[in-house]
């Protein structure tokens, strides 16, 4: 079946409330060229390219994939990077297929919606389904750009990191008066570096900057141990955002080798409730009170139920557990100061607005993976918070995204 270029207007009643979207959880399909283009010549046939080869069986384990190309039919897109490869999949360009044909097969660049991955088909696709801004998280790299962590030569990994920076602010986003928001990687595997690319990318007007939200699930220092006060400093400093998607952590929740793939869809959420609980008692958040946090495809239903727990056993096990050992404030007054989550699906949460706090959540559309809402994200916005009175409506469609990334645009 052919992508759904020409999809019917929506219709609601409640549609013509919602403003144009801010939106704060999008993807990339990133287009072959990114490091080819950018490499020096002796990285080009161990950077990422792309290679066209027959599809493969992958595999989906512990928040990654298992895969190797197979030895017939029709050739999909391939990225190389040193000994790993990975196919391009129909899951993650889902944008206009019919749910029945999202599947992990692998595709070509010429069979998704050219939108995934093409400057100006993203912003006649951002105008259609109501879109005026928009901030896009990597894919092959990863949510945090975890791939170039495994990379054998550091030195091209750095430089793998640079490049798509460079890519996404110079091109990606450049000419695009503010639609598309850039958003960069850094090197994981070193809080020093870390620090300086937040600052290299800053001082060109980047305001955002992605990073794991668990780094020890990835086998790194944990946010408890101080080796990221750098990286925290820089971006305090600079006034970038620490946004961390669901999955950044590589490793997800899963309970049984047995259990369906569709558990493990389900409770992914289980990270960005970890994540945010180690920031809240971690004191990180005390030593940076200028530092922003900002969850990503996480929602919001979790967070009242989270923020009273984590006071009660701030207060109520004070005496065993180093509840106060870092954190002098009732957990929950951080969360409200410095944290920032995104919803796309998440009618509970908008009903519990009051206790999740009407300043610290954002829409999002998750274009063009198969969980978001394209070409009828302002439709499903209204079915959700559209009955809220117009400042609120514009706050979570909007508002709250144009104040925590400093953007140019009517609030």
């Amino acid at each position: 079946m052919a992508v759904v270029d020409s999809p019917q207007p929506d219709t609601h009643p409640l549609i013509e409330r919602i403003p144009p979207i801010v939106d704060v959880d999008a993807h990339l399909v990133e287009p072959p060229g990114i490091w080819v283009d950018r490499l020096p010549a002796k990285y080009r046939d161990v950077g990422p390219r792309i290679e066209l080869l027959p599809p493969g069986t992958p595999i989906l384990q512990g928040g990654g994939y298992i895969e190797a190309p197979g030895t017939e039919g029709d050739p999909v897109a391939w990225w190389h990077y040193e000994d790993h490869l990975y196919s391009v999949k129909r899951l993650i360009a889902a944008a206009g297929y019919p749910a029945e044909e999202i599947t992990l097969d692998g595709v070509t660049f010429e069979q998704m919606r050219p939108g995934c991955w093409q400057q100006q088909a993203r912003l006649d696709d951002m105008t259609l389904n109501g879109v005026e801004a928009q901030l896009c998280f990597p894919n092959y790299p990863r949510f945090a750009g975890q791939i170039f962590l495994r990379g054998q030569d550091r030195e091209l990994a750095k430089l793998c990191v640079e490049a798509y920076n460079d890519w996404m602010v110079d091109e990606w986003c450049a000419g695009t008066g503010g639609r598309l928001i850039p958003l960069c990687l850094v090197p994981l595997w070193d809080g020093e570096l870390a620090a300086a690319e937040v600052r290299r990318n800053a001082a060109r007007g980047v305001r955002a900057v992605a990073f794991s939200e668990i780094p020890a699930y990835l086998g790194l220092p944990s946010i408890h141990s101080g080796h990221w006060d750098p990286f925290f400093r820089a971006c305090e400093e600079t006034g970038t955002v620490v946004c961390m998607h669901i999955g950044s952590g590589t490793r997800t929740p899963h309970t049984s080798d047995d259990s369906p793939a569709a558990v493990d869809a389900t409770i992914i959420f289980g990270n960005s409730v970890a994540s945010l609980t180690d920031y809240l008692l971690s004191g990180v958040l005390v030593r940076f009170p200028g530092l922003k946090l900002m969850y990503a495809e996480a929602q919001i239903g979790w967070l009242p139920y989270l923020l009273e727990r984590v006071d009660d056993v701030w207060e109520t096990h004070k005496g065993w557990s180093d509840s106060k050992a870092h954190c002098p404030e009732p957990p929950s007054t951080y969360y409200r100061t410095n944290v920032y989550s995104c919803f796309f699906k998440d009618p509970v949460g908008v009903r519990m607005l009051d206790v999740v706090g009407e300043d610290n959540v954002m829409f999002e559309t998750d274009y063009p993976h198969q969980d978001g809402t394209f070409p009828h994200s302002r439709r499903a916005a209204a079915e959700q918070f559209g009955h809220l009175d117009d400042r609120l409506v514009r706050k979570l469609a909007r508002g709250n995204a144009i104040a925590l990334f400093g953007l140019d645009l009517e609030p």
